[in-house]
């Protein structure tokens, strides 16, 4: 078996993080090599980079299971893929501001915005992507679908602009941000790394009491991701509970009491 077949301890992974490598099973290279021969990656990677992965992978075993699989009928589903995507990080990672034009929600559409972009979101909830971006004309963070872009082209600024607008949008999202921490209960421990990915996609870190054999999972997020944080929380049910955030813990209590009352239990009676 490969050194890196089975890695599931959290140290091991955040001293690979540090490094900048990542840990690939057998089963997700034969994965990666199966996708490339779909028809939309010739959309996510550029040219060069298909080839270098195609060449990296030419000796894993090669799977072909879409034959044999049956699916049945379902609602028609967006791709998690969407083809702005290659074209806005490459506006991101040189550091352009962008020229926009998006359909806004109550029909319409607006022309040649001109803006600087933050980063890109993915909303597991709505499966959507979003781009997070500052209106340099309306002075405001805006939150756009890559769905609802018509156009979008990256315009050149100056080095002194760019520095500028970073630390204002810093300054901007720090102000929105709220803090959490989740406590890992010790019974479930070794659940750990499945615990961590859970919350993934949030800002966090971890720290360990000895005394109580304890982890303390410590969450950042914004105002407007509390539902989707708690959304997790519920899933992992009695593995962790939160133990700072006054929000977070009202909200558990509230979906706590409607679903004892659906039950017929009153909250009172369940704490006794």
């Amino acid at each position: 078996m490969n050194l890196f077949e089975k890695i599931f301890n959290y140290q091991i992974m955040s001293r690979l993080d540090e490094a900048g490598s990542f840990a690939l099973t057998s089963q997700e290279r034969t994965w990666l090599k199966m996708m490339l021969e779909h028809a939309a990656s010739a959309d996510a990677f550029t040219p060069d980079t298909r080839n270098k992965l195609n060449q990296l992978l030419h000796t894993e075993a090669s799977t072909e299971i879409r034959a044999i699989i049956m699916e049945k009928a379902k609602s028609k589903e967006r791709q998690v893929y969407h083809p702005l995507l290659r074209a806005l990080r490459r506006i991101l990672m040189v550091n352009q501001g962008i020229r926009i034009t998006y359909r806004i929600k109550h029909g319409g559409v607006k022309a040649n915005q001109s803006g600087f972009p933050y980063k890109l979101e993915y909303n597991m909830v709505k499966r959507e992507w979003y781009l997070l971006w500052y209106s340099t004309r309306g002075r405001s963070l805006m939150s756009t679908k890559l769905h609802n872009i018509v156009d979008v082209e990256g315009i050149e600024l100056s080095l002194e602009r760019v520095a500028e607008l970073k630390g204002f949008l810093q300054q901007l999202l720090e102000t929105r941000k709220q803090q959490a921490i989740i406590q890992v209960v010790p019974q479930y421990n070794e659940e750990l790394s499945r615990i961590l990915y859970a919350f993934s996609c949030f800002e966090k870190s971890v720290s360990y009491d000895e005394t109580a054999a304890q982890y303390r999972i410590h969450v950042s997020y914004l105002a407007d991701e509390s539902e989707f944080l708690l959304s997790k929380i519920r899933f992992l049910g009695l593995r962790v509970r939160v133990s700072e955030g006054e929000h977070l813990k009202a909200r558990m209590r509230e979906s706590a009491s409607r679903a004892l009352n659906r039950y017929g239990i009153p909250a009172s009676e369940s704490s006794s």
